[in-house]
């Protein structure tokens, strides 16, 4: 199984998701993406699993800062325009996609 964990090094919920695949012995590929945001094609791939609305973290800084709480957007043209809106971790497959720490989402798509 090809997985990836996309997020960024500083933020605690994809850290716990990375410690939840390796200790399950899971290889994944963790995308950072302040360094490598998600490609429009990617996001769509999660998106056939995660509505786009769910994608957009309200409770992050860069949603805050962009006063998005009064505003109506394309949340797939936002998260292109600024990726850390991203609800992270995201884990994808080519069988799943979550948004957020989600480790009970983890366990049915492994069983």
């Amino acid at each position: 199984m090809s997985l990836q964990i996309f997020g960024t090094k500083k933020c605690k919920s994809t850290r716990k998701a990375e410690m939840f695949f390796k200790e399950r012995n899971i290889d994944y590929h963790f995308v950072n993406i302040q360094e490598k945001p998600m490609s429009k094609g990617e996001l769509e791939s999660v998106m056939r699993f995660v509505p786009a609305e769910d994608l957009v973290d309200p409770e992050s800084q860069e949603y805050k800062k962009q006063q998005l709480q009064y505003m109506k957007y394309s949340p797939l043209d936002k998260l292109l325009e600024s990726p850390l809106l991203l609800r992270t971790p995201v884990v994808r497959s080519k069988t799943f996609a979550t948004a957020g720490y989600d480790p009970e989402g983890w366990k049915r798509f492994l069983a």
